[in-house]
């Protein structure tokens, strides 16, 4: 077995180990950063698959931004650990169904969908405004496609993004009764009279029976 083979075996089980965590834990804190480290053993995939855009876009998009919002996001939410075990366990067994469907077509892919394939090659050249042919790049390829024919593609997953974020912040947002936080309006508007209010009151005299002692200690 050579090195690459060895990493893409150790990337494998550890993103495995990691998407089974995601699922497993019972901390929404713990499940988050597992599915962070799934997230960078699949960029490590990517990689072996010479795919270095990808890579360095799934670190930097998921990994740097979207991962963290997510972590924020259940870091500050007011998540019901009893209510999120039971309703796991409700529908576990729609849940296995599913994995199980997800699980058959993934091998019958792998077993049956790239064979005979060769390693994937570059369909076209890039061609500046001059005419003149430019050496191949990845990334250009990539971008050249996205922004040209994918253009629209692009922009929709842009909105949909603009939208989970704005989502996010109102849920973090909301009316909660443990808050102890306070609105700037109302500090603004406060008034001295308003804090504190002084009252007179008649002056309390002291019992007969607590005068006298009180009388003789000042004579001593």
């Amino acid at each position: 077995m050579d090195v690459k083979t060895g990493f893409f075996y150790l990337f494998s089980v550890v993103l495995l180990y990691a998407a089974f965590r995601v699922v497993t834990a019972r901390n929404p804190v713990h499940a988050v950063l597992h599915l962070i480290l799934a997230f960078s053993q699949a960029s490590g995939l990517w990689l072996m698959l010479k795919a270095e855009f990808l890579a360095i876009v799934l670190v930097l998009v998921y990994l740097g931004a979207v991962m963290v919002l997510f972590l924020f996001v259940v870091m500050m939410l007011d998540i019901r650990i009893e209510t999120a075990r039971r309703s796991f366990w409700r529908h576990f067994p729609l849940a296995v169904l599913i994995g199980a469907l997800i699980a058959l077509e993934m091998a019958a892919v792998l077993m049956t969908g790239f064979r005979g394939m060769d390693e994937p090659k570059v369909a076209g050249a890039l061609i500046d405004a001059a005419g003149q042919v430019l050496p191949y790049s990845n990334t250009q390829v990539l971008g050249q496609l996205l922004y040209t024919e994918y253009l629209l593609p692009v922009e929709i997953a842009a909105v949909i993004l603009l939208v989970a974020m704005i989502s996010a912040i109102a849920l973090t947002l909301r009316q909660r009764k443990d808050s102890k936080a306070i609105d700037p309006g109302d500090q603004v508007r406060v008034r001295a009279q308003d804090r504190m209010v002084l009252v007179k009151m008649a002056p309390t005299p002291a019992p007969a029976a607590q005068a006298a002692p009180i009388a003789e200690e000042s004579k001593q």
